[in-house]
């Protein structure tokens, strides 16, 4: 398009791009749309618009009391609560329409007292809004003209195919006939099968720079990437992991200026026990050079307004780091992002694509960087075959992520070995400081080895729980001990009886 990102002040939906361009005309039309585009270029705008224009210019002028109008659903409560706030600034000018939130967490009582007064252009969450549709008496949709369904393969991959044929059904029971509007990033067998239940004759709108070959036979999914991403693979034994991604942190954010970083992990308890971890031993003092380094967490076992708390504060922030489970890897729109890291790689293609979507969004630059041990490198493979091509493969030592001062080689990599002996020192002394810090430690490490086992059979010989060194992954959660103390607190005379096992599987 030509088109310049917005800058920090400035609404993003000044500036129109491709798959805007492409879509409006359509669903202005009157037509039903099936929508795939990358992640970050701007889907919420490419149906938003046209919901609002079609509703403000309805003859009989929008009430509150004509109830839902349009109904929105998508995946999560954070996406459902940016696509809100979308709704809001669009219909400032149109204050008759009413928009109105539906999520897991709120309290239903305060909901449905909301829907008695009457909301026109309805966001929700699947779940919540079976809730309702079950349970709440003033819910109606008989006079619905709009049903949209955004990152439709990720509400699939969350479990909600039953929910979304109550809300099917319950639509097509009552009212007039809608216009239908699909939206995702990806399209598997599962969305194609949703597009030919709820959408009659639609116009395929397909906006991508980077996109799987359909003539391959083994392939079943497409992909879309954003043209200005910059991805990078760092191959790193478990031993120096924590360690490794602890100095890229600093690097980014505690030595570089105006960097935003979001980490995913693959479970709640390893983002609250990383995040425990480095508030205390990488934050440090602030000063007037350098503000303390901010650190944030992001997962499923959160409550509500911890949640939308986090998500408003690391929107605003021009610097710091979200610690996160896959809750954040769909649909939100954080701004000025500027590295992706996977720290735990994902379990498909697909959320590999939707997590380093969260950066380069609607023309902006960003980078990924993907954690892989030696023994997981045939996942560059994978992704290759995915016609994900733009992966650079890069052995990064810990030498580049801790060296900030110019020395000769042999003096840097001295150096460099003391740092990390140093870092992964202070981590130790942290988890065994007391009780309860091992105990985390030991709860994380737990949930990881099983995420690893949860790997699809096709990754199988590449993620397999046989190919991990347990004591080189208890050290990249701070554990000095083996794994054989996982289960319980070790006794009197653990050391001996887990020196002499160790030998014992040695011998054998």
């Amino acid at each position: 398009m030509g088109c310049k990102p917005p800058s920090k002040n400035q609404p993003s939906f000044l500036c129109v791009f491709s798959v805007q361009k492409r879509t409006i005309p359509v669903l202005l039309s009157g037509r039903d749309a099936v929508v795939q585009s990358q992640t970050g270029s701007g889907k919420t705008l490419s149906y938003a618009v046209p919901v609002v224009q079609s509703l403000q210019g309805l003859q009989q002028k929008v009430s509150r009391s004509d109830g839902p109008l349009a109904v929105v659903i998508v995946p999560t409560r954070e996406l459902a609560q940016q696509t809100f706030q979308t709704f809001q600034k669009l219909l400032k000018p149109f204050t008759w329409i009413v928009p109105g939130v539906l999520m897991g967490g709120e309290k239903r009582k305060s909901e449905k007292a909301r829907l008695r007064k009457g909301i026109n252009i309805l966001v929700s969450t699947p779940g919540r809004l079976v809730d309702h549709i079950k349970n709440t008496l003033s819910i109606a949709f008989s006079a619905v003209r709009w049903l949209i369904l955004d990152e439709a393969d990720r509400t699939l991959d969350l479990g909600f195919e039953k929910d979304l044929t109550v809300i099917l059904n319950s639509l097509n029971s009552t009212g007039p006939s809608r216009q239908n509007v699909l939206l995702s990033a990806t399209l598997t067998h599962g969305v194609t099968r949703l597009v030919d239940v709820c959408l009659q004759d639609p116009v395929n709108i397909h906006v991508s720079a980077v996109t799987s070959d359909p003539s391959t036979a083994s392939q079943s999914e497409s992909f879309a990437l954003p043209e200005s991403l910059k991805q990078y693979v760092v191959v790193v034994p478990s031993k120096i992991r924590l360690v490794c991604l602890a100095a890229f942190i600093l690097d980014k954010c505690k030595f570089s200026q105006n960097n935003k970083l979001i980490v995913f992990f693959s479970s709640c308890e390893a983002v609250e026990f990383l995040h425990s971890l480095f508030t205390s031993v990488l934050s440090g003092p602030s000063t007037n050079q350098k503000p303390q380094l901010s650190f944030l967490r992001l997962h499923g076992n959160m409550k509500q307004e911890e949640r939308s708390e986090v998500f408003q504060q690391f929107s605003v922030s021009n610097s710091g780091v979200l610690l996160c489970t896959d809750v954040a890897a769909r649909g939100l729109d954080l701004p000025q992002v500027t590295w992706i890291i996977q720290y735990t790689p994902p379990a498909a293609a697909a959320e590999y694509v939707h997590r380093v979507g969260r950066t380069a969004r609607i023309g902006g630059r960003g980078s990924s960087l993907l954690f892989l041990t030696p023994a997981e490198t045939a996942f560059i493979t994978e992704l290759a075959n995915h016609h994900i091509r733009s992966v650079v493969q890069t052995t990064l030592s810990v030498c580049l992520c801790l060296s900030v001062c110019q020395s000769s080689s042999k003096a840097l990599e001295q150096e460099t070995r003391e740092r990390a002996t140093v870092l992964q020192t202070e981590f130790e002394n942290f988890v065994h400081s007391d009780a309860q810090s091992v105990q985390n430690a030991k709860k994380a490490l737990q949930s990881f080895l099983r995420a690893y086992t949860t790997y699809p059979a096709h990754l199988k010989h590449i993620f397999h729980i046989r190919s991990l060194h347990l004591g080189h992954t208890a050290k990249s959660f701070g554990l000095r001990d083996a794994p054989q103390g996982l289960n319980a607190a070790p006794g009197p005379g653990a050391k001996t009886h887990n020196k002499n096992k160790n030998q014992n599987q040695k011998k054998r």
